[in-house]
């Protein structure tokens, strides 16, 4: 008789693992015990050796399915007087090692449940296993029990304890089980209190037929819902929530609905069904268009159902709803009933609400699929807070939390090897999301027992994740690191794709909105050669005036002006005299935004990418007086392109010393406007000319280096046309692309950048 104590780390916790293990241990014939601690789950089991062996290496086959196993060690233990029997022991306690796992949708089991008249959770709308349902939503602790999830609430009625006493169940242990005797309920609401009806959803539906809107409170957060094919019901939603132009998400009933309104191949429809149930941009149908849901853009943004609730609701209604966070324009999406009535008492009509509380703000995940693979471009719900275990070189580093930047903002914490990321928070400038930030830090440093040796924080001294991180490390003695924007760029791809710290130099191709340069000046088109150590500027865009600081983000036109007067100095107004582009600047104060360019008031100097898609775009008469939402112009201005392709890029002037000249752009584009060539073709040329301009760059700064490695990262790079081409070229020139696949390239991803630069520093 020989005895063993295993180990499984990963996630693990909540995903019916124990139950895996005992059923295996009954296969086996093996005696023992399996329990949840904070290391993970540990086992220890008596048999001989050799069916030690056999049960040892099953724990990796056909785990179930939400389970991810990062390791599993085991250690000999004393086989003196076994416990007969294998049984399920209560959690332990010790430090963190192990995952809080996403939230995950419905699976088919609980679905078929929730449709089956005979069944008594018939139509119940928070049915859930250990295959599927909230998890981060509602965690308050670890390990992961129902006394640390806001389930803490309901008792169980006796056949819900059955069965999650029961290790044969598929809800054993399943800690938000609950049926309709025993766990939440949902209601319908108004102004002026509950609602009787004997169905709330029906009653939903109906009013949803009616061009109503309403609130629905759902996994992470409350949204915002209205009738897709109805398009005075999505104006009012746009009117009533100050989103002018900004995209709306849609919720479809399954694959045929969506297929009605947008082309989905069988890799997108992968996304659409996997457990984390995101958001997914597919291509609009043009012969089907949903009228103000994506103005200016070919893609649109489709869920399907996650949760029983929208289950429910989807198979009430007719089509596709709309389906967008609950907040006011700028706000963070509510999680609360009050703040539900408080705040959104001049949008929805009514409130589907419900009492089980959630914990943790989830905004919804947001995925596309590019040439080579799927994108996140937000990750939240289904998605975080999974861990990315980081390549060799990162053992043994001290504890680092990174604050991340100010706007797509999230947090990583690094400890022992692997990195843990929040879900996006969002923009920091608005006090509630601070706020939110500050208490999802201490409750993760909390749940994952991490106390900072170290913090990173962006070398932007205003950014307000920059002024919390320092209060932090000076409160805690913490050593605190600033990192350049860019650079955390750069680390974050190289880490993402399991690049080693002493794999050598790494270009990369960076470009953004903004971030603040070791020169003090404001960067965003930058070719780097470097590592996490530190890094050279090998190339840049040609440092142009922001005219009216902040403002110059917001109005395109500005920009536009700012890039005539930088190519063609005092002769701009000449070079552009009697196209589309005078026309529009003569509406404008030209002669005092050129007096602050001219005099460097408030015009600071950027070599921002984001800006130059701006001046392009506001050319062709796109956002020209203002953009609506961040990254409205240079969408619409990508959207344009169609499927045109093949066409001959515009040229740039690349120094000796990295800058890169936009005025044989300029020209090139002017002189296209005066032939009336059309804007999908023009948006095209200006996509090819950038990117053949930058592998140049790219490649000459590989050279220099003497590596292939070409990493692309930063905001911009979630233009996929701009991607795709980049890639090519630089694929086409031997080099090796590395890309963003399981965080965004925006500064949603940053933080991980962060954290691995500043704990090599810490060491």
């Amino acid at each position: 008789m020989a005895g063993r104590q295993i180990t499984v780390r990963g996630r693990v916790q909540g995903v019916g693992f124990r139950p895996f293990v005992w059923r295996l241990a009954q296969d086996a014939g093996v005696t023992g015990h399996v329990l949840n601690d904070n290391a993970g789950v540990r086992i220890a089991v008596w048999g001989t050796d050799a069916t030690l062996d056999a049960f040892q290496c099953r724990l990796t086959q056909s785990p179930p399915p939400l389970a991810q196993i990062a390791s599993i060690t085991a250690e000999v233990m004393d086989a003196t007087a076994p416990a007969p029997g294998f049984h399920i022991a209560q959690s332990g306690s010790g430090a963190v090692q192990t995952e809080i796992t996403p939230d995950a949708a419905t699976c088919p089991d609980c679905l078929a449940e929730m449709r089956d008249p005979a069944n008594r959770r018939f139509r119940y709308p928070f049915t859930n296993c250990t295959h599927c349902g909230p998890r981060l939503s509602i965690v308050t602790g670890l390990p992961y029990d129902r006394a640390r999830t806001s389930m803490a609430a309901f008792t169980m009625c006796a056949d819900c304890a059955r069965e999650y006493s029961d290790p044969a169940d598929r809800r054993f242990h399943a800690q938000p089980n609950a049926c309709p005797v025993c766990g939440p309920q949902v209601w319908l609401e108004d102004a002026t209190g509950r609602i009787a009806c004997d169905d709330p959803v029906a009653e939903v539906a109906r009013r949803l037929a009616a061009g109503k809107i309403i609130a629905i409170k759902g996994i992470g957060g409350v949204h915002l819902a209205c009738d897709a094919t109805n398009a005075a019901a999505v104006q009012r939603l746009r009117d009533r929530k100050q989103r002018v132009a900004k995209p709306f998400a849609l919720m479809a009933r399954d694959l045929g609905q969506i297929a009605a309104y947008c082309m989905v191949s069988n890799a997108e429809t992968a996304l659409l069904q996997s457990p984390a149930a995101p958001i997914v941009l597919l291509q609009a149908r043009p012969d089907r268009p949903l009228a103000g849901i994506a103005p200016g853009l070919n893609r649109i943004g489709v869920m399907l159902p996650h949760s029983p609730l929208h289950h429910l609701l989807m198979d009430a209604v007719a089509g596709p709803l709309v389906m967008t966070s609950g907040n006011v324009s700028g706000a963070p999406q509510v999680t609360t009933n009050d703040n539900a009535r408080e705040r959104l008492a001049g949008i929805a009509d009514a409130f589907l609400l419900h009492d089980r509380d959630i914990v943790n703000r989830l905004d919804d995940s947001l995925m596309r699929l590019d040439q080579g693979g799927p994108a996140i471009l937000r990750r939240g719900r289904g998605l975080a807070p999974a861990p990315l275990t980081l390549p060799e070189g990162f053992a043994d580093l001290p504890p680092t939390l990174a604050m991340g930047a100010e706007l797509k903002s999230t947090f990583c914490l690094l400890k022992d090897s692997q990195s843990v990321l929040s879900q996006h928070i969002g923009d920091l400038t608005d006090a509630e999301t601070y706020a939110d930030y500050r208490a999802k830090i201490a409750l993760f440093t909390d749940l994952y027992d991490v106390t900072p040796e170290v913090i990173a924080v962006d070398l932007h001294p205003d950014y307000l994740s920059t002024r919390w991180g320092t209060q932090v490390a000076t409160k805690t003695g913490a050593k605190l690191v600033r990192v350049q924007h860019h650079h955390a760029h750069l680390a974050s791809c190289l880490a993402e794709n399991g690049i080693a710290p002493d794999a050598g130099p790494s270009v990369g191709i960076i470009l953004d909105g903004a971030g603040l340069g070791t020169d003090g000046t404001i960067w965003g088109g930058e070719v780097l050669l470097g590592d996490y150590c530190g890094f050279d500027r090998m190339a840049c865009f040609a440092p142009v005036p922001l005219p009216g600081g902040d403002q110059a983000a917001r109005q395109p036109w500005r920009n536009l002006l700012a890039q005539l007067i930088a190519a063609f100095g005092a002769d701009w107004q000449a070079r552009i005299a009697g196209t589309p582009i005078a026309a529009g600047l003569a509406t404008k104060p030209v002669a005092v935004t050129s007096q602050m360019i001219a005099q460097g008031l408030n015009a600071p100097l950027a070599s921002s990418a984001g800006r130059l898609f701006d001046a392009v775009a506001a050319a062709l008469g796109i956002a020209f007086d203002q953009q609506d939402y961040e990254g409205q112009a240079a969408m619409q201005l990508e959207a344009l392109i169609g499927d045109t392709e093949g066409e001959g890029g515009y040229p740039a002037a690349l120094s000796d010393t990295g800058v890169l000249s936009w005025e044989p752009l300029w020209t090139a584009l002017i002189a296209d406007l005066r032939k009336g060539t059309a804007p999908g073709i023009i948006a095209a040329r200006f996509h090819a000319g950038l990117a053949c301009q930058l592998a140049e760059a790219a490649a000459k700064a590989a050279e220099t280096g003497q590596t292939d490695r070409v990493v692309l990262s930063g905001g911009v790079m979630q233009n996929r046309v701009l991607a795709h081409q980049l890639e090519k070229h630089l694929q086409n020139n031997g080099l090796r692309v590395l890309c963003h696949r399981r965080l965004p390239a925006n500064d949603g991803g940053l933080s991980l950048g962060q954290a691995c630069i500043a704990a090599l520093q810490g060491r």
